[in-house]
């Protein structure tokens, strides 16, 4: 039982913390959080989530297209109830930090997990109580934490927690990913399970990828279509297999300067209790493959927790009038002293791929790719960038280190160096001393298409080194 007037004046102070910090340049995100719980104690946020939220929250998570996927969610579910919300979440504190100033109908939060002990998502879980659990996707990038490797079993269990207290719920889930695909499969017994996906003949994933263990016998899984990554239609010798999804992108149309996507839905909706059964035809601008999982997870998140009612107009005016924003650090094409330079944060597997597609809708001549490395103990993302830039197939190749350690770099400049053209530039970490040697290789290349594209500490080094080469 928590004493009411210790959690009244937990709930007083972490306010007014709230209201004082609001001048500083992050706004209190997390700090009014903390000063809640070391006050009433971890146990208390049950209570101010019940106090807090009429209908109860929302908790997405997954390793790619958490933020895009969560701001369209609460975007859209706007149109219906008073949120509380939070974006870019990855802490206990941050998200009690918006229940204690936002009284609602529906949470809707971001959640980012890596491990169990710094993610705390069984705590989270727990806590929260949520009516609805979401991923996007769950592959092998992201297991590193605070210099740490963990193995990509570790940090799947990490993410299935976020679901544990999930009851009577409803859990969505992509099909094309076996890893999410699992997690829903575990929690049918005591809730909705929604699976979204493609349903295409006419994409199909060119890059070659590295194999994928089944989440039940580890042994590889047999795909017979990939759709990106990971990603796609696979089945198991044990009987796993992708499941039909409720939610489908059926038709994908190829137009001048726009996409033609058609979306069938047979969702079960939270609170009418009832399917929702609508086809939906968007027309887009051409925002990438894994954008269109970002839409279809979104979709589907809206059309399970929704009123019920106007969800085909109201998706249909949402993404009609929906601006596809280059975010800080995001790959973007430049036109630099005459060459087309394509520069932008490539961190994990999928990024670096949809980064060397969008580049290869540029290139009419040779190539050189700027490759920054990840870190120690990120094998496992090297290995997932290799297979881009052997699709890119470069003339010329550069290495410098991306991340903090240069010994790492140089191993795996060792790894590649043999395949292609090669150098490797052993940069210590500086951040403007990396970026002024970026700046200056390409201003003196030879070549008229580069790409700048890997990892790096944060995505402001992307975003400051945009800015320096358009000077």
């Amino acid at each position: 039982m928590i004493n009411g007037l210790k959690f009244y004046m937990a709930l007083c102070s972490g306010k007014l913390t709230y209201y004082l910090l609001r001048i500083m340049p992050t706004g209190g995100k997390s700090f009014p959080g903390l000063v809640f719980i070391k006050i009433a104690g971890k146990d208390a946020l049950n209570k101010l989530a019940k106090r807090q939220l009429d209908m109860g929250s929302v908790l997405i998570t997954g390793t790619n297209g958490k933020t895009t996927t969560t701001t369209m969610i609460i975007n859209l579910l706007s149109k219906d109830w008073k949120l509380s919300t939070s974006v870019g979440n990855n802490t206990l504190f941050s998200l009690t930090t918006d229940l204690l100033i936002n009284k609602a109908q529906l949470g809707v939060y971001e959640y980012g997990i890596r491990d169990v002990k710094h993610g705390t998502p069984d705590l989270v879980s727990d806590y929260m109580q949520p009516v609805g659990v979401v991923y996007t996707n769950i592959s092998r990038e992201h297991t590193q934490v605070a210099g740490v490797k963990n193995p990509f079993e570790d940090y799947l269990y990490a993410k299935t927690l976020l679901s544990r207290s999930l009851k009577k719920g409803i859990l969505i889930t992509n099909a094309d990913d076996p890893n999410v695909t699992w997690i829903g499969q575990n929690k049918e017994k005591d809730n909705t399970i929604v699976y979204y996906g493609f349903s295409l003949e006419n994409i199909n994933d060119l890059f070659e990828i590295n194999p994928v263990k089944c989440p039940y016998c580890h042994e590889e899984l047999n795909y017979t279509k990939h759709y990106m990554g990971q990603r796609g239609i696979y089945d198991c010798d044990c009987g796993f297999r992708r499941p039909e999804p409720n939610v489908k992108l059926t038709e994908f149309i190829v137009q001048d300067d726009s996409w033609k996507v058609t979306f069938n839905l047979d969702v079960y909706n939270y609170n009418i209790k009832s399917n929702i059964l609508e086809d939906i035809t968007l027309n887009l601008p051409v925002v990438g493959i894994h954008n269109l999982y970002n839409i279809l997870c979104a979709i589907t998140t809206y059309a399970a927790f929704s009123t019920g009612e106007n969800i085909k107009e109201n998706i249909i005016e949402y993404y009609s009038n929906y601006d596809f924003e280059v975010p800080p650090g995001r790959f973007e094409i430049l036109d630099v002293d005459n060459k087309i330079v394509g520069v932008g944060q490539g961190d994990n597997g999928d990024a670096l791929k949809v980064n060397s597609l969008l580049m290869t809708n540029y290139v009419d001549e040779e190539l050189e790719f700027i490759y920054c490395t990840p870190d120690a103990n990120e094998e496992e993302i090297f290995e997932d960038h290799l297979l881009s830039i052997n699709s890119l197939n470069p003339d010329n190749l550069i290495v410098i280190p991306g991340r903090t350690s240069v010994d790492a770099a140089k191993d795996y400049y060792n790894i590649i160096e043999k395949q292609y053209d090669s150098t490797f530039i052993p940069l210590e970490f500086d951040f403007e001393e990396r970026i002024n040697k970026i700046v200056d290789l390409v201003k003196n290349s030879n070549y008229k298409n580069i790409i700048i594209s890997g990892c790096g500490e944060e995505i402001y080094f992307w975003d400051y080194l945009k800015k320096k080469l358009q000077e």
